[in-house]
């Protein structure tokens, strides 16, 4: 008894939590099972590995502000079959952050643009690398208003840290010149350091006129494109489609034609 209560302390003194939890139960299962010691001890160690490894998941998830969770195998491909199914599994093997390449995702509202950019940023963070989630108009807000304290450099870090960035809803309002100077210092900053994810519900052609400024928008797009995967997606909002399938709106109303869901955003530069 003594040897079992200075082998607690010593997991105790290492931090091993998980393991002093289990001790006694992994003891008591080992001496049923007639379970060789080095098999004992690769359990004991495997649960505070896996303990360790959920609390990592965790604090990383709690740290890059997802709005929600969603993962690839909740997305209904079925129901956008203008997505490419095969690129977006690539792109889960999470290559492009390696490379820091760039995933812009651009579509109209409620396609599912958002799910796709979270759940492969939660796909980063299982692999252990960095994710951070940011809405566009709260990103450009918090870069014009440090600019103007001068303080961009210390707010800075805080989009530079991450190996995955996601921007979200960009698109969604119209930006001062100074707000689009300071995004694209901060694209300029990631540029083939880390990668950014972006959703939009403007084509390429429409930025010059929502960041006030064409040479701007130009120079963004020039280094986001340059090593990026591009995913037009045409469909049918989510949304209204469990709206309509509760009877709060007539079908007909909420079909959007390929050909006019895709407008917008056709054209856009091979990935």
């Amino acid at each position: 008894m003594i040897a079992l209560e200075q082998a607690r302390q010593h997991l105790e003194t290492l931090g091993l939590k998980q393991a002093v939890e289990v001790l006694d139960h992994t003891l008591d299962a080992a001496a049923n099972q007639q379970l060789p010691y080095p098999d004992m001890l690769a359990q004991l160690l495997g649960v505070e590995v896996s303990a360790r490894r959920e609390r990592y998941l965790t604090t990383r998830t709690k740290l890059a502000h997802l709005p929600f969770q969603r993962t690839l195998e909740q997305f209904d491909f079925a129901f956008q079959p203008s997505i490419d199914e095969r690129l977006v599994k690539e792109l889960a093997n999470l290559a492009f952050v390696t490379e820091a390449s760039n995933v812009l995702l651009l579509g109209p509202p409620g396609v599912g643009k958002t799910h796709l950019a979270i759940a492969l940023a939660l796909k980063a963070i299982e692999n252990g690398q960095g994710a951070y989630f940011v809405r566009a108009y709260d990103l450009m807000e918090d870069l014009r208003k440090a600019r103007t304290e001068h303080n961009l450099d210390r707010r800075m870090r805080v989009y530079l840290s991450p190996k995955v960035l996601v921007v979200d809803e960009f698109g969604f309002w119209p930006y001062d010149r100074e707000s689009a100077t300071a995004f694209f210092t901060l694209v300029s900053a990631r540029y083939e350091r880390g990668s950014i994810i972006l959703t939009s519900n403007k084509g390429f052609g429409e930025w010059g006129e929502l960041l006030g400024d064409t040479v701007i928008a130009s120079a963004i797009l020039d280094r986001l494109l340059h090593h990026s995967h591009v995913l037009n997606i045409r469909g049918e909002s989510y949304r209204l489609r469990e709206k309509r399938q509760a009877g709060l709106f007539p079908s007909q109303n909420l079909n959007t034609a390929p050909e006019e869901a895709g407008a917008n955003y056709a054209g856009s530069p091979p990935r």
